[in-house]
């Protein structure tokens, strides 16, 4: 198996050191930046499995980075920061992060969760496909019949989901969970307008997703 590739973009030298020593532990090639700016050349630049992420920095903060980071080089990020706020973990959530761990941390615990992640991201297949229908998980693109349809991000996550828990039945709650990342102050009509949707852009694909009534939805690619 390939070493895998950290970046540790934090402005606190000794964060990065901490985290850089627990890293090697695991034989993880770590690279740092310590702002947002030049974590964003280096994610252009090279190839990483996992990005360990700030939020306040100079030049550039973590959420900057996240909103100026093309969709082909996004990669899992666990949010490390200072900032306890709801807010800050929703608006970390709504960008795609897949963690959020506050400061002052236990570093075995944040390389728990990163070989977490790691696990789950690197057993996922990069591309699913389906007669005419085609979707690259990496660049988050749908195409039927070699056509680009756009999606929001949340349907894209969505879809994601179901396509990965394939054949299981899955409840709205475990969707508002696994999607939205926190407990959401909503109800249920907010999953059912994604899916409604979700299920128009996918066209004539639309009958993948099956209503499982009492539950939720379902994916199903047999016929």
């Amino acid at each position: 198996m390939d070493q895998i590739k950290l970046l540790i973009v934090d402005d606190e030298e000794n964060i990065r050191e901490v985290i850089k020593e627990y890293a090697r532990l695991e034989n993880y090639n770590v690279t740092e930046a310590d702002n947002g700016l030049s974590a964003l050349k280096l994610l252009n630049e090279e190839n990483f499995d996992l990005m360990i992420l700030d939020i306040m920095m100079p030049k550039m903060d973590g959420f900057t980075l996240l909103n100026n980071l093309p969709k082909e080089k996004r990669v899992p990020t666990i949010i490390l920061s200072a900032k306890d706020d709801e807010i800050d973990k929703l608006v970390g959530f709504e960008k795609g992060i897949d963690d959020y761990l506050c400061k002052p941390f236990s570093p075995k615990e944040l390389i728990a969760r990163v070989k977490a992640i790691i696990k789950r991201t690197k057993n996922i297949t990069q591309e699913y496909t389906y007669k005419n229908l085609r979707i690259n998980f990496k660049e988050h693109t749908l195409k039927i019949n070699n056509k680009e349809i756009k999606i929001t991000p949340k349907e894209f996550e969505i879809l994601e989901y179901f396509i990965k828990n394939k054949k299981m039945a899955i409840s709205r709650e475990q969707i508002l969970n696994q999607i939205w990342g926190y407990d959401f102050y909503g109800d249920n009509r907010t999953i059912d307008t994604h899916i409604k949707m979700l299920r128009n852009n996918l066209g004539e694909y639309r009958n993948l997703i099956i209503t499982v009534r009492g539950i939720g939805y379902k994916f199903n690619d047999e016929e």
